[in-house]
Formats: structure tokens, C-alpha cells, sequence
């Protein structure tokens, strides 16, 4: 039987992909082949929900897994039948965001962070730094060194934040970051870190698993 979850006040959502080879981490498959590309999603996968576990045995947070690709018993087979799960549904990145911070707020959470899978630098410390500043700001951001972001984490509902930006390219935080000025909401921000997304960033991956082949 597949988990349901009270929202806490503090919610988290990973954004993922069923790990099938083909149609994950694609730019990548010249480097590593579709299977090793899917290999890649599913460990990255695997080492974000770690850290998320560790910042739960510290700060009160319920957390879900948003995903696209594959279908809920193909989650619950790889991921376990203890996680919360939900499909990203239709639409651009920003489209699917915005769903899932409205659904969170509607279900009583007061501050969401939403985090992919493709940053390994990603850990509880991190997560935590997040959470603590939306006591104090209305957005948390954390940048990606390509021009991205990694984690956005809000307190109240700005859905502008999500609209018109060109997703996948290096305008991303810059562009969020104008909208965040006209709308004169107090930002805070992370550390910066990489991702995974080239071949070319596979050593930043190789930083935090030892066994990677």
C-alpha cells in the first residue's frame, strides 16, 4: 500500500525522472551510453533522498517525490512503497512548480522547498540553511554555477517567479532574480553548486561517489 502524508509546515519536494534508459540524462548518453545515463539519474536520485532523510532526523519536514516518466508502481518498485509520490503532470518546468507549491500551501504547508536531483552538493547542512532562511526572507534560491538554480524555496505564493522564464538555459536565476526585484521580495541565497547535466560535469559527481563508473 502506497504512503499518504500529512503536509507539515515545512515541506520539501524532490523533482525527478523515472530512470529509463533513453529518455533520462540524454545529453549524457554519448559519454556513458543510455543505460549508464539512466544509471546516473537513478544514483543521483537515490544520493538526494539520503540527504533529505538526514535533514529529517534533525528538522520537523514531511517531503514527497515529484516524477515524471515511468508510473507510480515503477516508483514504489525502485524508491519503496514508505515515500510519498506524485506525477509532475502536464507543462513547462515553471508550470509544474507552481502545481506543486499550490498543492503543498492548499494542504497546509507554510514554507516549500522545491530540489532536483542533479546537484550532489546538495546535503541536510544545505537543506537546513533553506528552511531557516524563509523564517527571515520570502524566497531562497540556490544557485547553480551553469546560470540555474538548484533549490527554490518559498514561504507564500508568488507565482510570477515561475512564469516566462527560458528554463534549461543560462538566464534562469538571472531572470528569476529581475522578477524577485519588481516584485520587491526579500531573496536569500546558498551556496552555489554544480550540476550534472554534460559529460563534462561528471567529475562533479565523481566528488561524491567513490564508486562511480
Amino acid at each position: 500500500m502506497l504512503k499518504f502524508l500529512d503536509i507539515q509546515q515545512q515541506h520539501l519536494i524532490i523533482f525527478t525522472r523515472y530512470p529509463e534508459p533513453g529518455k533520462t540524462k540524454t545529453r549524457l548518453i554519448p559519454a556513458l551510453g543510455a543505460v549508464g545515463a539512466a544509471n546516473l539519474q537513478r544514483q543521483m536520485t537515490e544520493h538526494t533522498i539520503l540527504q533529505v532523510q538526514a535533514l529529517q532526523k534533525t528538522t520537523p519536514i514531511s517531503w514527497e517525490v515529484r516524477f515524471t516518466g515511468g508510473n507510480l508502481q515503477l516508483m514504489a518498485d525502485w524508491l519503496g512503497y514508505d515515500l510519498l509520490y506524485h506525477t509532475q503532470g502536464e507543462g513547462d518546468l515553471g508550470s509544474r512548480m507552481g502545481r506543486s507549491l499550490t498543492e503543498s500551501w492548499q494542504s497546509g504547508a507554510q514554507k516549500v522547498i522545491i530540489i532536483g536531483v542533479d546537484c550532489p552538493g546538495i546535503n541536510a547542512h544545505i537543506l537546513t540553511q533553506a528552511f531557516e532562511q524563509l523564517h527571515t526572507h520570502d524566497l531562497v534560491l540556490g544557485p547553480a554555477i551553469d546560470g540555474g538554480y538548484y533549490l527554490i524555496g518559498l514561504c507564500r505564493p508568488f507565482p510570477e517567479l515561475l512564469f516566462n522564464i527560458h528554463w534549461g538555459t543560462s538566464q534562469v536565476l538571472q531572470q528569476t532574480m529581475n522578477i524577485a526585484e519588481n516584485l520587491k521580495i526579500s531573496v536569500s541565497f546558498l551556496p552555489p553548486l554544480g550540476d550534472v547535466d554534460l559529460p563534462e560535469d561528471l567529475a562533479i559527481w565523481q566528488q561524491y561517489s567513490g564508486n562511480f563508473k
